[in-house]
């Protein structure tokens, strides 16, 4: 099952909506460098456990 990160479910100043879908070590990977490259965050474990605990499965979109 693939996952998504979502930015707009965190405020924050720059009003991010940057979203992340893939598997799940790709996704917490991502947003992590995000996170830090954008938001000011540090990259640690505890960020990625974090980031790896608001994950949500994504919906398929059928067309």
């Amino acid at each position: 099952m693939r996952k998504v990160a979502d930015c707009r479910e965190f405020p924050s100043e720059s009003n991010c909506t940057l979203t992340i879908s893939g598997e799940e070590e790709e996704v917490v990977r991502a947003a992590a460098e995000h996170a830090a490259s954008v938001h000011g965050h540090t990259d640690s474990p505890e960020l990625r456990d974090q980031i790896r605990g608001t994950l949500k499965d994504e919906v398929p979109q059928h067309a």
